[in-house]
């Protein structure tokens, strides 16, 4: 069964919200931790609404539960409504969010009213719309934060705000390519970055528009730059976060052409100056080198392309 803990839906939308969830408990579909997105038809609104669903148990309280076998841990639904089932787009932003409230939570009356109450109600201004207010803060400077996330640079924010500084960091984290390139290189990058003579980006937030000190860009962060820019005016935090992932599609996609071109360029001398080429014209040729420099450091022939290729791009 369902106890209600806490809603601002009507009582009508309520009871059809807790038959659909019924029905997914019952079906087995809702994973510890991990949410789901579905479409829902309430009474109220009248039209179907996007709802993020995420089940969990309080760790406490399932330690508990582990050392006296006799009792069971209590499970808790949450349920977050939007108009569309766009929150998908920001799923894993949504498990975090979650995943915070689990290890915080205490349902004593008082923190249910000062903390649970309250961090529930927020999520949409601070799980969806981080991404919203980095582009409308950073503006064309949003050039070098992509190209921070991109390259693994490491990124310092100084008199930052609390809300700001997390900002930041959560964009930079849905920008970088974390997940979708080798975990090795990824570790290998950073790495390298941090060792670099510039070390790390610097944010100064102390005025009304950051300051930003030892950055780097390129082409092709700052065409993406304006693609977030010219998406401003209309103020949707959904559609930033499909430009940020067609930016990271584009970017992985690069990436694999590269790689293509020097496997044919460990045989081929034409190839070896498609590589050199490509890596001129698609705007992110900086970065891509390090990326497969790192990923080819073990592979004596693709060194070698990756080795000639650094010294054309030099000159």
């Amino acid at each position: 069964s369902l106890t209600l803990l806490d809603t601002n839906l009507p009582a009508e939308a309520e009871t059809e919200l807790r038959g659909f969830i019924t029905k997914r408990l019952t079906k087995g579909a809702l994973f510890d931790g991990m949410g789901n997105v579905a479409s829902v038809g309430l009474s109220i609104p009248e039209y179907k609404v996007g709802c993020y669903y995420c089940r969990f148990q309080h760790e406490n309280l399932l330690e508990i539960a582990t050392l006296e076998s006799d009792v069971s841990a209590p499970e808790y639904v949450v349920c977050f409504l939007g108009g569309s089932e766009k929150e998908d787009t920001f799923r894993l932003e949504l498990d975090k969010y979650i995943q915070s409230l689990k290890i915080n939570l205490d349902l004593a009356q008082k923190t249910l009213e000062t903390y649970v109450n309250p961090y529930l109600r927020s999520w949409f201004e601070n799980a969806i719309c981080p991404i919203q207010r980095v582009v409308q803060l950073f503006q064309e400077k949003l050039a070098f934060l992509l190209h921070a996330a991109l390259s693994y640079t490491p990124v310092e924010v100084k008199n930052a705000d609390e809300r700001t500084e997390k900002d930041i960091g959560r964009f930079l984290a849905a920008a970088s390519l974390q997940g979708l390139v080798q975990e090795g290189t990824m570790t290998s990058l950073c790495i390298a970055m941090t060792e670099e003579q510039h070390k790390s980006m610097v944010v100064d937030c102390s005025g009304p528009q950051p300051q930003l000190h030892n950055t780097g860009s390129n082409k092709f962060c700052e065409d993406w730059m304006h693609a977030f820019v010219n998406g401003a005016e209309g103020g949707n935090p959904f559609l930033f976060r499909q430009i940020l992932e067609n930016f990271k599609l584009k970017a992985i996609q690069d990436i694999n052409n590269l790689k293509r071109f020097i496997r044919q360029a460990e045989m081929n001398h034409y190839a070896l100056f498609k590589c050199y080429m490509f890596l001129k014209n698609c705007g992110s040729g900086d970065i891509l080198l390090k990326i497969v420099k790192v990923e080819h450091a073990e592979m004596p022939e693709a060194r070698n392309v990756v080795t000639v290729l650094e010294e054309f791009m030099r000159e």
